[in-house]
């Protein structure tokens, strides 16, 4: 199922060093001259093994990918496994679409205010630190087409705002389970307005239909 290599404490100038991980498809050593496309992933920890994720289970990214490569259902890629921190709400909610002012955001939490946020810095660690270094270190194709990145509920969010955000780092954005209740759905009104162009970007998102998810149609 390929292989992972990990970084412990990426060091960046804008959060907090994070792991981050990063795996290579099977055929990647025997092929020295293919190029791949990258997908950057949110929750890095919970993507290749069980004993990392919070829940015990873990995405297994790496054997679906084997599957789909096999299959012929995808393209080889990369996937870079950032992992998350403490911050991870502060670092996932999209800045830009929340209000100046101090709000509640999320049920139980205490509130939040535009300034308290980090998400436009960890973005600016995935784009201006985290690809550049990916790229200069794999046989990756760097274009936009080839660029994707992917979370779930607040990975979900920070994906399509990473979007709307670098549209011409970006390509795609996958948002799976995306908490779109988040700040009275203000997120959801930014992508209405921040959102690419129709026709120039790829965005896949869907939900689940049982307890919180239910509501998310």
């Amino acid at each position: 199922t390929g292989r992972v290599e990990g970084s412990q404490g990426v060091p960046s100038a804008f959060v907090a060093a994070r792991n981050v991980d990063v795996w290579l498809p099977p055929g990647y050593d025997e092929h020295p001259d293919r190029h791949y496309p990258v997908i950057y992933m949110h929750d890095g920890q919970n993507l290749f093994d069980p004993t990392l994720s919070y829940t015990g289970v873990d995405w297994d990214v790496d054997g679906a990918m084997t599957r789909l490569i096999a299959s012929g259902q995808v393209p080889e890629a990369i996937v870079v496994g950032i992992w998350n921190t403490p911050l991870r709400v502060q670092e996932y909610m999209p800045a830009q679409a929340v209000p100046v002012q101090p709000s509640v955001l999320f049920e139980g939490m205490p509130p939040l205010a535009r300034a308290d946020l980090r998400s436009d810095e960890y973005l600016r660690f995935l784009v201006d630190e985290l690809k550049p270094a990916i790229d200069a270190t794999y046989r990756t194709k760097t274009d936009r087409a080839d660029t994707f990145i992917m979370g779930s509920s607040m990975g979900g969010l920070i994906s399509a705002y990473a979007m709307s955000r670098y549209p011409d780092v970006f390509g795609g954005a996958g948002a799976l389970s995306t908490h779109w209740p988040a700040g009275d759905g203000a997120v959801i009104d930014y992508l209405a307005a921040h959102l690419p162009a129709r026709g120039t970007h790829r965005f896949y998102f869907h939900h689940g239909t049982g307890a919180l998810r239910g509501g998310y149609a």
